[in-house]
């Protein structure tokens, strides 16, 4: 399975430890997509590198970090193949998962602590989508709503 992360530069300082921790998983393969360094970015273009790599890879994941993990969330949702979910404890990265199959996972770095955020993440990756009722929700959420 592959992970893609990235971050602006609120997210750089886990991004860079929750890639070191996952490459320690030989059954992951987790790809960075940058910044590269602590320079002040624009996150949507750090969250465009993300959807666009999932376009083609439906059965990946992302991981987004920004300060709030709200700025990578939005952006993130805006792409009708991406559910990305602004996880904040261990309940809403497991409904998220199963409820919502969600392929992306957006933290803020501000509000949370690094342990937590390995956490959440552990829990995103291992829950399955539990389909059933849930799917057709799912289906609703990439159609296209513009007129």
């Amino acid at each position: 399975m592959n992970i893609y992360i990235a971050s602006d530069h609120a997210g750089f300082e886990y991004k860079q430890e929750i890639f070191n921790l996952l490459k320690e998983n030989k059954n992951l393969n987790v790809i960075d997509l940058g910044p590269n360094n602590l320079d002040s970015v624009d996150y949507p273009d750090f969250a465009d590198r993300v959807c666009l790599k999932l376009k083609s890879a439906p059965n990946d994941f992302g991981i987004l970090i920004c300060g709030s993990g709200q700025g990578m969330a939005l952006r993130a949702n805006k792409y009708s193949h991406i559910r990305a979910a602004l996880v904040y404890n261990e309940e809403i990265a497991k409904l998220s998962r199963e409820h919502n199959n969600a392929n992306i996972i957006c933290l803020g770095s501000r509000f949370c602590n690094l342990t937590d955020a390995q956490n959440w993440i552990n829990i995103f990756i291992q829950t399955k989508f539990s389909e059933g009722r849930h799917a057709l929700r799912v289906a609703k959420i990439s159609s296209s709503t513009d007129t």
